[in-house]
């Protein structure tokens, strides 16, 4: 997939933003694991996390800065009108003022602004726009929520920018392109990523649970780490479907230095089984399903279709909530950085997915 790179002008002058005497409902729509502050500011968190705002006239300014504790760059990919113009580079330092510029005659134009990055990137703050506001709605839709590990991510799959073995771990990710995201704008549904880089429902990609959080540990904060004087997530959300895809991670035999256990089938279904009841807790009406990796093959596959099992039967007899579903994706060769998807392939495991998905929202 071939994506077009945009043209803008930076300017590294702190900008005054234009306010709007409407109210944030009805001028600005967030989406996803943000941080909503004062003066219409927005701090966008997760894997594609949004802002988008309606506009008229041919041109405006948006005011955005990455923020850490970390300095670094960060990144954002615009959509125009309906039309993905490509992904942003935001620079670490003063918040920055990126034009717009609208070739099209609409009326009434409209800007979605995403995270491309995720949420262990840092946030990028929204700090506001010179356009011209008018109101903007939302759709009353069905919705989904994909926790998972750096595929769910979109991370590594996108090295149009800077090539895999260049740069940033995080210059490499495309959220937008996600295989979560992509099948949702394809259905019609809208979508929450909670989503982190080499997380584990037992144990991460490189850590036995020492030095590292996992799934569990963080879920229920907002910006997915164990930092408690963060916020806690507000559950708002309330999807119809939660699709858990976390098991690549606790499979993985690491960097090959730092010690690695075999893998644990107890802990891993025990701790599954325990997040499950975490996530019910919270959205008492979902509809669970559980996915394996089209990154696992072999024997460590057939293990962990086994503790999938497990992890359904143990609510075979819970009658409060509805049947856990499993998905299965087909295994796949990756061929993004890093032994990841790229986002050719996020499509391909989106176009399996989402038949899977939308017959699940239709059933009554």
């Amino acid at each position: 997939m071939f994506l077009k790179k945009i043209a803008f002008l930076i300017s590294f002058l702190l900008i005054s933003v234009v306010s709007t005497s409407q109210s944030k409902s009805t001028t600005f729509l967030c989406q996803g694991r943000v941080e909503k502050l004062s003066n219409d500011n927005v701090v966008l968190i997760g894997t594609a996390s949004s802002v988008t705002f309606n506009f008229t006239g041919n041109k405006c300014a948006i005011s955005l800065q990455s923020v850490d504790s970390w300095e670094h760059h960060n990144y954002v990919s615009l959509v125009l009108d309906g039309k993905y113009i490509g992904k942003l580079r935001i620079e670490k330092g003063v918040t920055q003022s990126f034009p717009i510029i609208v070739t099209s005659n609409k009326k009434i134009h409209t800007l979605e602004i995403y995270k491309t990055t995720e949420a262990h990137s840092g946030g990028i703050l929204f700090g506001g726009t010179t356009a011209k506001l008018t109101s903007i709605t939302s759709k009353k839709r069905k919705k989904i929520e994909f926790i998972g590990d750096s595929i769910t991510c979109g991370a590594a799959s996108d090295p149009s920018d800077v090539p895999c073995d260049k740069g940033e771990y995080f210059d490499h990710h495309n959220g937008y392109y996600a295989y979560g995201p992509v099948l949702s704008r394809a259905i019609g549904v809208d979508y929450l990523m909670s989503s982190v880089s080499g997380i584990g429902m037992y144990r991460n990609w490189n850590d036995e649970n020492k030095d590292e959080a996992i799934m569990p540990d963080v879920y229920e904060n907002l910006y997915l780490t164990k930092d408690n004087s963060k916020p806690k997530y507000d559950f708002a959300f309330q999807p119809n479907i939660i699709s858990i895809a976390l098991g690549t991670n606790d499979f993985s035999g690491g960097d090959g230095k730092k010690e690695r256990l075999p893998f644990n089938a107890e802990k891993y279904v025990t701790n599954y089984i325990n997040f499950i009841k975490m996530l019910y807790k919270h959205n008492p009406n979902v509809q669970i399903v559980i996915t394996n990796s089209p990154m696992i093959n072999g024997q460590n596959a057939v293990v962990f279709e086994d503790c999938l099992n497990k992890v359904k039967a143990a609510f075979a007899s819970d009658k409060t909530h509805k049947e856990i579903q499993i998905f299965k994706f087909k295994p796949m060769t990756p061929k993004g950085c890093s032994g990841h998807p790229d986002v050719t392939d996020h499509k391909v495991l989106a176009d399996e997915y989402a038949p899977f998905l939308k017959k699940l929202l239709n059933e009554k």
